[in-house]
């Protein structure tokens, strides 16, 4: 199984992958950063449901795209007897959910649609529930018309119109539709040992409710008209379906621990909302004229961030109900991806202390308040002005960096770059901010940071902007500095930056994340802030390219994850990977105003 395999299914609360093989391999629930009930993705005997042809050695060809503007997949197998097994799946909607109504409430089910045309086709199901990540194996019986499991922390309630037969731990069928026929699977979760069967779902129109559902939405939103509009609308979807629509959190990936590196221990579980992603989600839907999902993003992240305990820093990541406590832990019975160990749960990146992030949550208000969509509160605006004012005081101390590293504290030359942002943005802001705000102070602040970032976060010797303060190592987030405004992009000191990182850190045109880490495959959002970069120099021909190789590394679906291997030419890490999708919005819009196009309708 290979991450470009992959497709990704949403009912804003949790998700589901797919393969191409017509197998759902992962389903957490009820929540993203639930416990899966299929989990072959992460271990080949830890659950699946499986769909598909009953012989493989038959199909021709296997293509797959989701229906206009939605989130459901449809596969088609084409037969060599030249019929084809069509197959629709989904993550239930409400029936009648329009707009921002969706996800706000939802079944909790799984839906599978299988139809013939063109001819007869044999089909095989396979119906293997593993709750708890594979640890509990319930008995599955029938029961009242329908498939259901016993045993576990949840229970599973399948309508399948008798087509399933129960064995043991498992169901499974095999079947002929004929020319035209379809059946319907349905897929309920329901917590508890004893917990009660919902009423059942009629297949077909539930479907047909999930695909009016997220159309409903992306009619409201779809208004984008500028270059690249393909990947930027694709992209609004997939950022609304990593949205935890409850509480408005946006997950980094729905999946946990497919590792940046094949077989090595860089696993880590994603299902959580960084303050970092969100700003630049934020700031993302801006560009692709969500405006309102900018809004109720930037309301989660001062929400999320106003309550931290700690007094020394504001806490980077939570939960998406905005847990604060995230412990990590390794999940022992489980192989992992191709064996790639450990399996985590949990992210103790939430302990540590990353100054950009202060930065990030005051740009995304500047950026609100100058397009006249921010409505602060004396709650918020007090907030706002506490992160200001510890940009101030905190500017100079080591952090652990936008790579989260695991080791040590450094200075960073971002850390240090984004505490300006903070104090530019909190002086811009300060008649909006009211009387806690102290502009005068802040910009004398402010004019230090600046004047030690240019001294010390540039190096003579590589002629570059560098990692960490002092030092001389180069980094790609370097690359975001014209992006926050810290440096213009045609300033020779910042294209000199962008040579010296597509020199020294490309792999095939694919940028890495830095030197500090030369075992790495390219880290894919850092080839499309060097697209950014050099749209805003001014060359958006240079910027087109640099879009075009990151896209490349798509998969049919259009789907992005976190890395991409060019020497084995397949992508790596988590998928979909919000940031990956949000950095591809960016240049875009950046190589739309280099060109001087109209992309708002």
């Amino acid at each position: 199984m290979s991450v470009e395999d992959l497709a990704f299914l949403s009912d804003c609360r949790t998700a589901a992958m797919v393969t191409r093989a017509g197998e759902v391999v992962w389903w957490p629930g009820p929540r993203f950063d639930g416990p899966s009930v299929f989990t072959k993705l992460l271990d080949p005997d830890a659950g699946r449901f499986a769909l598909a042809p009953a012989n493989p050695d038959e199909i021709a060809e296997t293509t797959r795209t989701y229906v206009e503007g939605t989130l459901v997949l449809c596969t088609e197998h084409r037969m060599k007897s030249a019929a084809r097994l069509i197959v629709h799946d989904a993550l239930a909607l409400e029936a009648g959910a329009v707009g921002h109504e969706i996800g706000h409430r939802s079944p909790d089910a799984l839906v599978r649609v299988v139809e013939a045309q063109g001819g007869d086709v044999e089909v095989q199901a396979d119906l293997v529930p593993r709750p708890e990540y594979g640890l509990a194996v319930p008995r599955v019986i029938r029961e009242r018309g329908r498939i259901v499991t016993v045993g576990g922390p949840e229970r599973l309630f399948v309508a399948d119109a008798g087509v399933l037969s129960p064995d043991g731990s498992k169901a499974n069928a095999r079947f002929t539709l004929r020319d035209g026929e379809r059946r319907g699977f349905v897929v309920h979760r329901r917590p508890g040992v004893r917990a009660d069967g919902p009423p059942a779902l009629d297949p077909f129109a539930t479907l047909a409710a999930t695909v009016d559902a997220w159309r409903s939405w992306s009619d409201m939103h779809h208004q984008y008209e500028g270059p690249f509009r393909a990947e930027v609308l694709r992209t609004s979807l997939i950022l609304q379906g990593l949205t935890y629509q409850p509480t408005g959190a946006v997950v980094a990936a729905p999946t946990t621990s497919l590792p940046e590196r094949s077989g090595e221990g860089d696993t880590w579980d994603y299902r959580f909302a960084w303050l970092r992603d969100a700003s630049l989600i934020a700031r993302a839907m801006l560009d692709a004229t969500c405006s309102d999902e900018a809004v109720a993003w930037f309301d989660w992240m001062t929400r999320a961030a106003v309550s931290c305990r700690f007094s020394s820093h504001v806490q980077i990541v939570f939960g998406v109900g905005g847990e604060r406590q995230m412990d990590e832990c390794a999940l022992d019975h489980l192989r992992g991806w191709r064996d790639s160990r450990p399996v985590r749960i949990g992210n103790a990146a939430w302990r540590q202390r990353q100054l950009d992030v202060l930065g990030e949550v005051l740009d995304v208000a500047h950026a609100l308040h100058d397009v006249e969509l921010l409505d602060l509160d004396e709650f918020t605006a007090g907030f706002l002005c506490q992160l200001v004012d510890r940009a101030a005081a905190s500017w100079r101390e080591p952090d652990r960096g936008m790579w989260e590293r695991r080791d040590h504290d450094l200075r960073h030359t971002m850390a240090a770059a984004l505490c300006w942002v903070a104090l530019d943005r909190g002086v811009k802001l300060a008649d909006a901010l009211g009387e806690k705000a102290d502009p005068d102070a802040w910009a004398r602040v402010r004019d230090e940071v600046y004047e030690t970032v240019m001294r010390d976060g540039w190096s003579e010797e590589r002629g570059a902007f560098v990692s960490v303060l002092g030092g001389d190592l180069l980094d790609a987030s370097l690359l975001l500095l014209p992006l926050y405004g810290v440096i213009a992009a045609d300033d020779p000191r910042m294209v000199a930056t962008c040579d010296a990182i597509e020199r020294e850190l490309a792999i095939d045109g694919l940028l890495r994340r830095s030197e500090e880490r030369p075992f790495e495959p390219a880290f894919l959002p850092a080839t499309f802030w060097l697209a950014a970069a050099r749209a805003q120099a001014g060359d958006p021909a240079a910027a087109r390219k640099a879009l075009e190789r990151g896209a490349a590394c798509a998969n049919d679906l259009g789907l992005l994850s976190e890395m991409y291997d060019p020497v084995a030419g397949e992508q790596l890490g988590n998928t979909p990977q919000a940031l990956s999708h949000v950095a591809m919005v960016a240049a875009a819009r950046s190589i739309q105003d280099a060109e001087g196009q109209n992309g708002r309708t």
